[in-house]
């Protein structure tokens, strides 16, 4: 399975959890908690992943990898809340593959323009 797929697979998933009972399903208790809520978590998993880059024991890689984990799931409930699906991201990163970084950040700002 490519990492690809196990992105896929977990999203929907995730979106079987949607018509799930809130004290069965941990995606389904956040999305009737409502965006607040979400946006609280993908705040609190993106500082703790920050935190463990300064981590100096033995253990910093793992911690990294774990929270590295936690912030792309609440990242995927987050979109899964706005309505927006897993492969709507794959193939906007798919897109960028052979793309400058600063190519595709200036040609942002143009069309912002525009």
């Amino acid at each position: 399975m490519t990492e690809q797929d196990l992105l896929k697979k977990l999203f929907n998933l995730m979106e079987k959890r949607v018509g799930s009972i809130s004290k069965d399903s941990y995606v389904k208790s956040l999305l009737d908690q409502g965006k607040l809520k979400i946006n609280e978590k993908v705040l609190e998993e993106a500082l703790e992943l920050l935190e463990a880059t300064n981590d100096v024991s033995v253990d910093k890689n793992k911690k990294i990898i774990h929270e590295t984990a936690d912030l792309w799931f609440h990242t995927m409930v987050l979109l899964l809340n706005e309505g927006i699906h897993i492969d709507d991201v794959l193939e906007e990163l798919n897109n960028r593959l052979g793309i400058s970084g600063h190519k595709e950040k200036s040609s942002r700002k143009k069309n912002k323009e525009k």
